[in-house]
């Protein structure tokens, strides 16, 4: 352990990351250098600042920055390019994260000449695999300190006495047993554990923190539009606004009618089943808003493959391969599908859900000419269709009579 001299600590300021700060300082006895990233978490983060100094880092090594716009922008889009749900249900918003944070912190650790970092995973969970891939993908020489697998504070109330004994605070509110745990960012808070971890029981009302109720929102709906440029989202109602902004905005509307919950019950890379309630408000309508766009401009060929190549991407995301190679090509392969896809759509959110009521692009390729059954302009010939089945038929003609 000695030759730990300086460690950069993910650091929220909650009870978990102040214990493991501390913890590090005297189990290594090294300096510790703090990270908190702005995600759009919603919570103010200069506590996590005092909370910092207080216990003795030096104010050049507290870092505090704001990666909302980089987290949309190079993170979120490129993901929603790809259409990608883990299990066909899940946006992916917490394993989305996980991979800026482990490049920011691989990063102040070259800055400051860190030898390792840390993390507050515990060691059932999908996160430290995912912080840890990401460390080990950007420096592989790295060490890594998960004090969740070598210290024998596993429970929270030895954790309180920790804190206690070395005179942490620890808000009120965090003293008794926490109902549930929760992560939030600007794309998606997902709660899990305690209360939610019986399958069978409907999410108690309290747990949702991002969406009014459905059954509580307007009793009228809203029309929006949103435009796309290459893939990408640039404008809601005709305003142009940057990626955070925008899904900032559409988490509003989101919240405000009750979109985007998903109770899941999901498999973890590391092998159990755990239950999860997300909410995802602006996320869930902006997906259903980009294949919205993609069915007027990508040729069939093109959305069967991505399609085909989703699946394999969300798990790659939710894993934490996100600097994988393989990732890397899919994305590659996504991002050259996305150069026609552009246009507007327009929505009607209401009670739970965001419906497609309209959608156009100055790359469409949908035809009325072709579609319409007033086929007076001659642009389809139906008696081609003829042939087309015949050829396609000859196959099952040749196994029928096989058979018979």
């Amino acid at each position: 352990m000695s030759e730990i001299k300086r460690v950069v600590l993910a650091f929220s300021g909650g009870l978990d990351t102040s214990v493991i700060l501390k913890w590090l300082q005297q189990t290594y006895a090294c300096e510790v250098v703090t990270f908190t990233a702005d995600l759009g978490q919603g919570e103010e983060l200069g506590p996590a600042r005092a909370k910092a100094e207080l216990m003795g880092v030096r104010p050049e090594h507290i870092f505090i920055d704001d990666l909302r716009e980089e987290f949309v922008k190079d993170y979120v889009f490129p993901m929603m390019r790809a259409n990608a749900l883990y299990e066909g249900l899940y946006l992916l918003g917490t394993s989305i994260a996980r991979p800026l944070i482990a490049k920011r912190q691989i990063e102040i650790a070259r800055a400051v000449g860190a030898d390792a970092v840390s993390h507050g995973a515990t060691g059932k969970g999908n996160d430290q695999v995912r912080f840890e891939l990401g460390y080990y993908g950007l420096n592989p020489d790295i060490k890594v300190i998960a004090p969740w697998r070598e210290w024998d504070l596993t429970s929270r109330t030895r954790l309180i006495e920790f804190a206690e004994a070395h005179q942490i605070p620890v808000a009120k509110d965090k003293r008794g047993e926490a109902p549930f745990s929760t992560d939030a960012n600007l794309l998606h808070t997902s709660s899990e554990g305690k209360v939610l971890e019986d399958p069978w029981q409907e999410v108690p009302d309290y747990v949702y923190s991002r969406t009014v109720n459905p059954e509580d929102a307007p009793d009228a709906p809203e029309y929006i539009t949103i435009d796309f440029e290459r893939g990408d989202g640039v404008a809601l109602n005709g305003e142009g606004l940057s990626p955070a902004t925008l899904l900032e905005k559409l988490n509003d509307l989101g919240r405000k009618h009750g979109i985007g919950r998903l109770d899941l019950v999901e498999n973890r890379f590391v092998g159990m089943k755990s239950r999860g309630m997300y909410e995802t408000p602006g996320g869930t309508i902006y997906h259903t808003a980009h294949r919205a766009i993609e069915q007027l401009t990508l040729d069939r060929g093109a959305a069967h493959l991505k399609d085909e190549l989703a699946p394999r991407y969300a798990e790659l995301v939710y894993n934490g391969f996100w600097f994988s190679p393989e990732r890397e090509m899919l994305q590659a392969a996504i991002d050259h599908s996305q150069r026609q896809v552009s246009g507007t759509v327009r929505l009607k959110l209401y009670k739970g859900s965001a419906w497609v009521v309209g959608r156009k692009s100055p790359n469409s390729l949908y035809s009325e000419k072709v579609v319409t059954f007033e086929d007076d302009a001659g642009a389809y010939d139906q008696r081609d269709a003829e042939g087309f089945i015949k050829l396609n038929a000859l196959r099952l003609r040749l196994l029928g009579r096989r058979g018979a």
